[in-house]
């Protein structure tokens, strides 16, 4: 199974308060998002790369037809920030291991594909938390990587530019935690009746749980909403490289087959309620 780890993505800023009060006075733009309780269809298998671990897959969520859409409609998850998308907060290193392999990637950005490359170079392009963790420095209210609209580079990310230029997955050059979501692996330990032990790991949507309570105060968030879904091809095909990464080879291999039989189904059970209705 492929060796990247956990990416940590718990913080969000806390405007619950104002949100409500937003809300109160006519004020909270139109929620185009659904609820997060739904009927989801799981389905679970052993790893064939890995006998001693199994796969628990929401099929609900990975035949969907979410699409990224920023740039293109995305709302941001801070208001006001709609040209963020999601990259207001920074990106959290998973570990040190990520930290060094973005930096290596770091070092090949030149000013035409890094808006900030100045600034970066020069004072350095991480910070600290509050929390004492290490992350992407946020610049001017967002992730220092992040090209503004009307730079001549491109606007988005800077490491997403520089994979797309030199050929290779932007899961390369970028953060765990940026290029893994809105997909959210978690691991368990799962104790069996017969004293033996298996570990489970879930692959599932990354809705506004994942992001720990603070996920309940963003603005607006993709994975529910109905704009953002619609798309040509499913979550497992466009996200194939992000989930060979997460899965190996044979395990995604193996849940594309099961994705596949699902589709297949004249009725599948719990489509995921953002999809647009046939």
């Amino acid at each position: 199974m492929a060796k990247t780890k956990k990416a940590k993505h718990e913080k969000a800023p806390k405007k619950a308060e104002k949100r409500r009060a937003q809300a109160a006075e006519g004020n909270q733009p139109p929620a185009d998002e659904v609820g997060l309780d739904f009927a989801r269809a799981w389905v679970t298998f052993p790893d064939p790369a890995d006998d001693e671990q199994i796969f628990r897959c929401d099929l609900t969520w990975l035949t969907s037809r979410w699409t990224c859409i920023f740039g293109s409609g995305c709302q941001g998850i801070q208001a006001g920030r709609a040209d963020d998308g999601c990259c207001t907060l920074g990106a959290h290193f998973s570990d040190d291991d990520d930290e060094k392999r973005v930096a290596e990637h770091v070092a090949r950005l030149t000013p035409d594909l890094w808006q900030f490359h100045d600034v970066g170079t020069e004072s350095g392009w991480v910070e600290v938390d509050d929390d004492g963790e290490r992350q992407t420095r946020r610049w001017q209210g967002s992730c220092i990587f992040q090209n503004r609209p009307g730079f001549q580079g491109g606007a988005g990310c800077s490491l997403h530019i520089l994979a797309l230029r030199e050929g290779r997955e932007p899961l390369e050059t970028k953060p765990d935690v940026c290029w893994q979501l809105p997909v959210r692996r978690t691991f368990d330990w799962i104790d069996r009746p017969d004293d033996t032990q298996v570990l489970q790991v879930t692959i599932g949507e990354y809705d506004r749980r994942g992001w720990g309570p603070g996920g309940h105060d963003l603005h607006w968030w993709c994975t529910s909403a109905t704009s953002a879904h619609g798309a040509g091809e499913p979550v497992y095909v466009s996200y194939k490289p992000e989930l060979t990464e997460l899965m190996g080879k044979k395990g995604y291999a193996k849940l594309a087959e099961l994705c596949e039989q699902r589709l297949a189904a004249q009725l599948p059970m719990a489509p995921h309620p953002a999809d647009p209705r046939p």
